[in-house]
């Protein structure tokens, strides 16, 4: 499976599937573009929480990202199973995905004007012999201070939904810009992360079990 143009090229071994555990459309969207195949099963209800007491953000996606790859892969055929999770975080509060309207209007004002991050949680779980490889891509992003008109036009068209932080970077939004780090970790998977991650999984040498 060979990444498109833009990324590293990547091979995987022909019998070894790749398997997407998330049902984030965007993610879907992204290893498309890189040319990867693969299949999705998604974590079951419950395998998400949120941070523990104490935990970083950079702690609370890696967690994440291996549990989810960790359900997964206990009951799927031979694979890589990858597991990620997105957060923004500004001013020392992760933002996950907003509950509702109201949550979405809190974490954008509480952005607006100002500097935050997004941290992708990325694990790659190779059931043959329960290798795994867990990394965290971070990126800062500056928002521009959001009028009134702005924060309710972004607000009434539900974009919102789903989307870490309240915004999705890949919706053209003019008011968020990246000051340093990866486009791709802010729509929801690091893709050169993820290349360079599968291409140390595909080197190391497989157990047997």
């Amino acid at each position: 499976m060979a990444c498109g143009a833009g990324f590293p090229q990547t091979m995987t071994h022909p019998e070894i599937k790749l398997v997407l555990a998330s049902q984030s459309p965007r993610r879907r969207e992204l290893l498309r573009a890189a040319g990867y195949t693969f299949d999705v099963i998604p974590p079951r209800d419950g395998v998400e929480g949120g941070p523990m007491p104490r935990e970083t953000p950079s702690e609370y996606v890696a967690r994440l990202a291996y549990q989810k790859a960790a359900d997964v892969a206990g009951r799927c055929p031979p694979a890589i199973v990858i597991g990620c999770d997105t957060v923004a975080e500004c001013g020392g509060q992760v933002l996950g995905k907003p509950t509702d309207r109201a949550d979405a209007e809190r974490m954008l004002r509480m952005m607006s004007g100002r500097v935050h991050h997004v941290y992708s949680g990325l694990c790659l779980w190779r059931t043959h012999d329960a290798t795994t490889l867990v990394d965290v891509e971070t990126t800062k992003l500056k928002m521009a201070p959001l009028s009134t008109a702005k924060l309710n036009a972004h607000l009434d068209s539900n974009r919102w939904q789903g989307k870490a932080g309240a915004f999705g970077f890949q919706d053209g939004n003019d008011w968020v810009k990246i000051i340093v780090g990866s486009e791709s970790n802010v729509v929801g998977l690091p893709m050169k992360l993820f290349a360079r991650m599968l291409n140390e999984l595909n080197r190391a040498e497989i157990r047997p079990r």
